[in-house]
């Protein structure tokens, strides 16, 4: 998972915050209206919607790359992380989480919803493979295979941990402190440890077991 989180560092800059934004039907796709949406203005409400936050644009801005950082140590791909981020942050603004526990909701959050991509199937395998470990060029063909493929089991074992384990093993590999996660997962600090060595335990036990059945 190491190698995943350098895909969420590039391009630290936040985006401008975002509000819904009608998607493309045509041409331009799924980039096009990732365009649109960090384009929008975050004071702006669209009719019969909920008023958006007003701190909403300074937290996305403060906490946009963690955000990222974290959906991209689940699902290897700068790209998909961006679009996690935006439903992540979409959510958010219309929300009423206090502003000093929004960093911890955000990453919580973004744990979650990247998750529930991973299990319910809606990656696109080109994406990953077009992704791979960041790398412009490959010295070798059959060591991006294994490379892919290995990284591909991870996250299929990943996704079949509970669910509080894989998130607090996603929060830790992705820079927050031991207080952090407690915080986030509403756990004890003293608990951390314990329930992210569990995670990993249950990561190895996942990924040995599949291994042999193969």
């Amino acid at each position: 998972m190491e190698e995943d989180v350098e895909l969420a560092r590039r391009g630290d800059t936040a985006p401008a915050a975002v509000v819904p934004a009608p998607p493309s039907s045509r041409g331009g796709g799924r980039t096009a209206g990732r365009a649109e949406r960090r384009d929008a203005v975050a004071g702006s409400t669209p009719p019969g919607r909920a008023a958006v936050r007003p701190d909403l644009e300074q937290l996305f801005r403060a906490a946009y790359p963690r955000v990222v950082a974290v959906a991209a140590r689940v699902l290897g791909s700068r790209t998909e992380a961006e679009d996690v981020a935006q439903e992540v942050f979409l959510t958010f603004g219309r929300s009423s989480v206090p502003g000093g526990q929004a960093v911890g909701w955000l990453c919580v959050a973004a744990a979650h919803t990247a998750l529930n991509h991973l299990r319910s199937g809606r990656r696109r395998a080109s994406r990953e493979e077009a992704a791979g470990g960041g790398d412009p060029v490959y010295p070798d063909v059959a060591d991006t295979v294994v490379t892919l493929d290995e990284r591909r089991r991870v996250r299929a074992a990943l996704a079949r941990l509970p669910r509080k384990q894989a998130v607090a093993l996603v929060l830790r590999h992705s820079g927050l402190s031991y207080a952090e996660v407690a915080a986030a997962l509403d756990l004890s600090p003293a608990s951390v440890g314990t329930t992210v060595r569990r995670a990993e335990s249950a990561l190895r036990e996942e990924l040995n077991r599949h291994a042999s059945s193969d």
